[in-house]
């Protein structure tokens, strides 16, 4: 069965960037429908931040996010804040706790996010469709109108929606995380608009070994330690977490951002302490010790055995005062430089966004509207523009959608 319908405007993706999208252009008095491909909306809303949704960060600046084009998140960023999704949040009586670097949770449940801009919607009539796959989409030139065909999984039967529309905007997310919906639809429409699409890949996303450190991770799983964490002159200062398929983590995910196959990541494993200092104090006080009871209390038992095997094993049984000098400094080197080189990363199974995207030159950095393309817009993660982590894509899809919202 087929059914038409027109709208003027049409969103692609049920997620955080389309469900803004929605009610903030539906509030002008827009007949706006989301579909979503998803048993229901904002799937990847509720799993973030453990159930809680890093939902933005009292802290948002244009260095915060990686795009090929530096400059283009800025626009969108300054026109809705953080402090603007701030006080949206506050009027639906969220409760929220502020944790460190300025990143913003619920404090019951990511439902608390999700309820609020399905509200929202509600408020301004907008219509949802799920479990909608949309096909054949095509603009024709001579009276500006978008069409595309929506096949329409229900309990009782299938059906066919044909709609038409003046406005389409592509919030269909990326590649990450597939079961909650991540797919690569976005990038395939942008490619049938004749749009280039930078090089994908995995981003905030843990790090695998299949080199010797593949053992070591397993055997400390579940272990975390603050570490701060260099790669191509990059640094980020955060806990790493061990996995049994390798390192994880705040620390690592930042950095993964700014890897790539066949880079070194170097980890300090006392960016805030002199280790080297501290150790020849021990060696003055108590020579007879060993260094992996000197520096027990300064990290996991179970880490310190793992280094001692990896890092001074042929020193082990030597106690402190009968090392030399410059032992101590070799080990101590090694401790705020231990090198090492990850074979892959998790890949989207597992990452948090897709770096790069559709490239920002065919975008509207005010609007979000494709130039030359008059009513076809892209919004949040499916765009070149990758956050931080701490709440900052979330940022991102908000400021996105706002800006493309303003315009319709």
């Amino acid at each position: 069965m087929t059914k038409e319908n027109k709208y003027d405007v049409v969103i692609l993706g049920g997620g955080a960037a389309g469900l803004f999208c929605a009610f903030e252009t539906a509030k002008k008095g827009y007949k706006v429908v989301v579909l979503e491909k998803s048993n229901k909306v904002g799937k990847k809303i509720l799993m973030s931040g453990g159930g809680r949704c890093n939902f933005t960060n009292r802290n948002v600046y244009p260095h915060n996010f990686l795009s090929k084009n530096k400059h283009f998140s800025k626009s969108a960023l300054s026109r809705y804040t953080s402090q603007d999704f701030i006080a949206l949040v506050e009027s639906h009586d969220i409760e929220y706790e502020e944790r460190k670097h300025g990143q913003l949770f619920c404090i019951n449940s990511a439902k608390d996010i999700v309820n609020m801009l399905l509200d929202e919607c509600n408020s301004a009539n907008v219509e949802i469709i799920t479990n909608a796959t949309p096909s054949n989409v095509k603009f024709n030139r001579i009276d500006g109108q978008y069409s595309l065909n929506t096949d329409i999984k229900e309990k009782n039967n299938n059906s066919t929606l044909k709609i038409t529309s003046s406005a389409l905007v592509i919030a269909t997310g990326a590649l990450s995380v597939p079961t909650l919906g991540g797919s690569g639809y976005g990038y395939d429409l942008a490619k049938q608009f004749n749009l280039d699409v930078i090089d994908l890949h995995a981003g905030l996303v843990p790090f695998m070994f299949s080199d010797h450190l593949k053992s070591l991770c397993e055997n400390l799983s579940g272990v975390s330690h603050a570490v701060s964490v260099t790669c191509n002159n990059i640094t980020f200062t955060e806990d790493m977490l061990f996995t049994h398929r390798g390192l994880s983590g705040p620390a690592i995910l930042q950095i993964s951002n700014y890897w790539s196959l066949g880079d070194e990541i170097s980890i300090n494993l006392f960016p805030d302490f002199d280790i080297h200092q501290h150790i020849l104090n021990c060696k003055k006080d108590t020579p007879k010790q060993k260094l992996k009871s000197t520096i027990s209390s300064l990290l996991p038992r179970a880490f310190g055995e793992q280094l001692e095997l990896l890092l001074w094993f042929e020193l082990a049984d030597l106690p402190l005062g009968e090392w030399s000098n410059n032992q101590i400094e070799s080990v101590c080197k090694k401790l705020h430089a231990w090198n090492v080189k990850p074979s892959s990363t998790e890949g989207y199974r597992t990452a948090e966004v897709t770096l790069f995207g559709i490239d920002t030159k065919h975008i509207s950095s005010k609007t979000m509207e494709v130039i030359g393309q008059k009513g076809l817009y892209f919004v949040g993660e499916v765009l070149d523009v990758t956050g931080h982590l701490g709440g900052y894509n979330f940022q991102w899809a908000w400021s996105s959608a706002y800006a493309a919202a303003s315009d319709l």
